[in-house]
């Protein structure tokens, strides 16, 4: 069966509401070594600093940022904006076309209850939606 992205449309508009930068529960952004890097070097921090301040390690070794106290992204500022926007990491630059989103319509439905630019806007182009698939599955690999 094609997956959903391929049946039809997918319409999104980010609102800069946040909700995606929310880190509640077991929801984390994930790093591998390269992005981490590139956040550093943008905020001209030495990797001693950045590593105590910004990361942690979960049980099976993954590297994440650090929530901050209010749940959300330590890097989202008050007005909805993202302090590393130029250097964010791919799970940041892909949402939502995820592959376990974008491949079922059940999927993509549930996930627009959490962001409200899902369904609204322009129709997004399927290649951009494929590149974000390939980039999220590539990465997984890696």
């Amino acid at each position: 069966m094609q997956p959903f992205y391929l049946q039809q449309p997918l319409r999104f508009s980010c609102t800069r509401c946040g909700e995606c930068c929310a880190t509640a529960g077991e929801y984390y952004v994930y790093l591998n070594q390269g992005e981490s890097e590139r956040i550093r070097e943008y905020l001209q921090l030495s990797r001693g600093w950045f590593r105590r301040r910004y990361l942690r390690r979960l049980e099976e070794g993954e590297r994440v940022l650090v929530s901050a106290a209010d749940e959300r992204c330590i890097f989202l500022n008050s007005d909805g904006s993202c302090r590393v926007y130029p250097v964010r990491p791919l799970q940041c630059r892909s949402y939502p076309f995820w592959p376990e989103l974008v491949n079922s319509a059940t999927a993509w439905q549930r996930e627009s209850r959490r962001c409200e630019g899902i369904n609204r806007g322009p129709e997004v182009a399927r290649g951009k939606i494929e590149r974000c698939v390939q980039a999220c599955q590539q990465y997984e690999q890696d």
